[in-house]
């Protein structure tokens, strides 16, 4: 079932083919998923002793295709809250505050002509473009991580949603940096 999802993910449509002719349907959509990192959950847990075997670990995360996680734009680690965390005061911003970022760089992309997550191929790097730091930090992060053009791409797209929620009209090594960090799962289980 996963698998299925590639075509949606990446084409924004959904093809079905019958004895008697193809159809296709508008599918764009955005997916949010989550995964414990091993069967029994504790696996990096500093807490608790993970019960997995290496062998098992593997055969779960490959459930999740390298090809389907390369169309996954953010991926991350949550960590368990600490009891204190959770009853503490809030800090940073509002929810309030947040949304207005966010619908301010949504703004920013109206004018553009295009959401960032549909910015045409043949477009992505004039919309996208790094600054001399920006280009040695993807350079490094796609050696390193062993990333896919696939996910470079979605790299660039997401750096240039940070840049847009910084008000920035250029992509700066700095936005760069925050998008390669929501490709975690690329650098620490799939490698």
């Amino acid at each position: 079932v996963l698998e299925q999802l590639r075509q949606p993910l990446e084409e924004g449509s959904v093809t079905l083919a019958r004895s008697n002719g193809t159809l296709t349907f508008p599918a764009r959509l955005m997916l949010v998923g989550a995964m414990n990192p091993c069967p029994c959950g504790f696996y990096g847990d500093s807490t608790r002793e993970c019960r997995c075997t290496p062998g098992i670990i593997q055969r779960y995360l490959a459930k999740v295709s390298g090809p389907l996680l390369d169309r996954i734009d953010l991926h991350i680690e949550v960590p368990a809250v600490p009891y204190k965390e959770l009853r503490g005061k809030a800090d940073g911003q509002t929810s309030a505050g947040i949304r207005e970022r966010v619908e301010e760089a949504r703004a920013i992309q109206r004018r553009r002509g295009f959401y960032n997550s549909q910015i045409p191929p043949s477009q992505l790097r004039v919309f996208s473009a790094l600054d001399e730091g920006g280009e040695r930090t993807l350079e490094i992060a796609v050696r390193r991580m062993n990333l896919s053009a696939r996910a470079h791409d979605r790299i660039l797209r997401v750096a240039r949603t940070v840049a847009d929620l910084d008000k920035s009209a250029s992509v700066s090594a700095k936005h760069l940096a925050e998008a390669v960090q929501f490709r975690n799962l690329d650098r620490n289980y799939w490698n």
